[in-house]
């Protein structure tokens, strides 16, 4: 779980955070299907990127399914994770990744 003494050491913090305008928060506990929606690159690419927000969405839009997302940290962000051993977490819960059942990969092509 990320707190302020980490988000504090970073140059964007929001990056982190959540919470922002459509974001999907499910009851964890109520949901069959957890999925990590991951794109392996800063959040303003990611959320850039039109798949991420429709697979989000559809995926949510399921009862039985909860879809969170999760970007790779900037430099700074990665070393403070790795100085408090901290994993890799969604955005939604900051739940790490080996809680979901699946992990899915959306890649840009070129």
């Amino acid at each position: 779980m990320l707190d302020n003494k980490i988000l504090h050491q970073v140059a964007k913090p929001a990056r982190y955070t959540g919470g922002e305008w459509n974001c999907i928060i499910k009851d964890w506990d109520k949901t069959g299907i957890r999925i990590a929606l991951s794109y392996p690159d800063l959040y303003e690419i990611g959320m850039s990127n039109i798949a991420v927000p429709i697979l989000y969405d559809i995926l949510n839009r399921q009862p039985d399914t909860l879809a969170e997302r999760v970007f790779a940290p900037w430099v700074d962000m990665e070393a403070a994770m790795r100085r408090q051993n901290i994993p890799l977490s969604s955005l939604e819960s900051q739940r790490p990744l080996k809680d979901f059942d699946i992990i899915g990969f959306s890649l840009a092509m070129s």
